[in-house]
């Protein structure tokens, strides 16, 4: 075998061990956030930010690449897409830590699964791009799973739902604004640390602030939130860069599969029948999707005409 073949071959399997283990790592917050109690949801996310920030700086110092944070910070319009993308991304992770610690992962997950559909929906009222037939046909299959599990959970979903749009809705601005995920985050976490550390001396003024006050222990973990964010975050940005994006769009799955589990062996969440049928038409809807992303991504290297259609993945920061 010559280097030339052997090298592709070799960057393919670092692609798809760093994705693994993105999307693994992600999949295994469920076990992360309880043990940052007895901090709140919202003391928890404001560390999150603060700590995310710092950890997201020093990275890129290290790495030298100030530069990409340059095509947001030169434009005014990007700069107030960004404060949409804050507020965005500041409703998925409050709305994930208060979900997870208040024993609700499994409907957390089912947000995770939904998700990359919500994107392919707001891609067509954002951006007017066109659905292949199948992607319309997942889209309206997990929308009667969506009516399902209306009736399972006793009402919306909306932590479901709150998860999967201000996520995709996060994805949708940051296309706009064209910025890799670790340049975007960090300037994200920049807008958000100067509200996270009003926030934590208004805790402490009230004598409420955990941080530094239930345990050393307690206190390196809240620290260690900017490491578990950005970790997966730079994982994620190698295994883009070396594996094909129908890969990724498979692997992304991992995530609210390992949550899912989590969520029925470690939190012991109870499935009612009407979730687990709407749980299995969720699968089925995302069984076509993928189906449809694979089969459009070997047509293509083949040269063989297809539909248009949105085939984009997001990372679950």
């Amino acid at each position: 075998m010559s280097r030339s073949s052997s090298a592709p071959r070799s960057s393919y399997r670092v692609g798809l061990l760093l994705g693994i283990g993105a999307y693994g790592l992600w999949g295994l917050f469920p076990l992360f956030w309880p043990l940052l109690e007895p901090a709140s949801a919202l003391e928890i996310l404001a560390d999150r930010f603060l700590w995310s920030f710092v950890f997201l700086a020093l990275v890129i110092t290290l790495t030298r690449s100030w530069s990409r944070l340059r095509p947001a910070l030169s434009q005014r319009r990007n700069l107030a897409l960004l404060v949409v993308a804050t507020v965005l991304i500041s409703l998925n992770w409050g709305v994930y830590i208060w979900a997870v610690n208040s024993g609700r992962v499994v409907e957390a997950s089912l947000g995770y699964f939904i998700n990359p559909l919500v994107i392919v929906l707001l891609g067509t009222l954002v951006f007017k791009e066109t659905l292949r037939r199948l992607q319309w046909t997942a889209v309206g299959i997990a929308a009667v799973a969506v009516a399902i599990l209306t009736l399972g959970f006793g009402g919306v979903p909306w932590i479901a739902l709150a998860l999967a749009f201000s996520w995709a809705g996060d994805g949708v601005v940051k296309k706009i604004v064209g910025m890799d995920p670790i340049a975007s985050l960090t300037i994200e976490t920049a807008y958000a640390t100067p509200v996270a550390a009003v926030y934590l001396i208004w805790l402490q003024a009230q004598g409420e602030l955990v941080f530094g006050h239930s345990s050393p222990g307690n206190t390196v973990l809240l620290m260690l939130t900017g490491v578990v964010t950005a970790v997966p975050l730079v994982m994620f940005g190698g295994a883009a860069n070396r594996i094909p994006l129908s890969t990724i769009g498979v692997l992304q799955y991992l995530t609210p599969t390992i949550q899912f589990i989590i969520g029925i062996t470690v939190a012991g969440e109870v499935m009612s029948t009407f979730q687990w049928i709407g749980f299995v038409v969720v699968w089925l809807a995302l069984a076509v999707f993928t189906y449809d992303g694979v089969r459009h991504a070997r047509r293509t290297r083949e040269g063989i005409a297809d539909e248009p259609g949105i085939d984009e993945v997001e990372a679950p920061v």
